[in-house]
């Protein structure tokens, strides 16, 4: 009976062993700077006087994320110290509509900083 038990409960865990499913990495989009030449490396008082007050300032240790909106875009701007300066600069960026679809950034602060 023991037997019995065991075997069923072997062939239960194996029927829900599964082909694991390989999902395929989609390459990542190296940013370019293009566009953008007037944001990185810009501080955050640099980037309040092309924007105007953020609508929302992430700190985390050293690191921080300034979020400026408009109607065209929402743009997320992620400062870093670099080089040795206690003052962190923007190093990326990233930008998305409304409906928080990628938009072109280039295109993003531009409409912003026309405002």
């Amino acid at each position: 009976m023991r037997r019995i038990i065991a075997l069923g409960a072997l062939m239960a865990v194996a029927g829900c062993a599964s082909t694991p499913t390989v999902i395929p990495a989609t390459p990542s989009q190296p940013m370019t700077a293009t566009g953008l030449e007037r944001v990185i490396g810009s501080n955050a008082a640099q980037l309040v006087r092309l924007f105007g007050e953020a609508v929302q300032d992430f700190r985390e240790n050293d690191a921080r994320k300034l979020q400026f909106t408009g109607d065209a875009c929402v743009l997320d701007t992620y400062l870093y110290p670099e080089n040795g300066n206690r003052e962190p600069v923007v190093t990326y960026v990233d930008a998305r509509n409304a409906a928080g679809e990628d938009v072109d950034r280039a295109a993003c602060v531009e409409a912003l900083a026309r405002r």
